[in-house]
């Protein structure tokens, strides 16, 4: 039987930020969710991996060498693996992330929000 999940019932579980929740899982990716709120994402780069970030609330920049993209509600896009960027929340963000199971979601970088391993909200 499929699974339904219900993603505002996800986010009713956590109130971190910057702290990826794993809710699904596919083809060897991991669907996340994820709040942000304030500027803590380092310059990082992936370079096995594309990651894209869809934003179901608020506002969020994503920063390139030389380029700024703002997305919105209802709005994704996907960083092509590597290149080196930045994710910045306009306030409080809600975002959904897939990308493949096993990413480091700095890089190579290590920060204060780096995550060794994620929370699973799944069995």
């Amino acid at each position: 039987m499929p699974q339904v999940v219900n993603i505002e019932k996800y986010f009713a579980m956590f109130e971190d930020t910057f702290s990826p929740k794993i809710v699904g899982e596919l083809n060897g990716q991991h669907v996340k969710l994820v709040r942000l709120e304030g500027d803590k994402v380092p310059w990082h780069t992936h370079h096995a991996e594309d990651e894209m970030f869809w934003v179901l609330e608020g506002e969020l920049e994503i920063h390139e060498r030389g380029t700024v993209v703002t997305l919105h509600p209802g709005e994704f896009s996907i960083v092509p693996r590597g290149v080196e960027h930045r994710v910045v929340p306009v306030g409080r963000v809600k975002l959904v992330l897939v990308e493949p199971a096993g990413i480091a979601h700095t890089g190579d970088v290590k920060a204060e929000i780096t995550r060794e391993s994620f929370d699973r909200l799944i069995p």
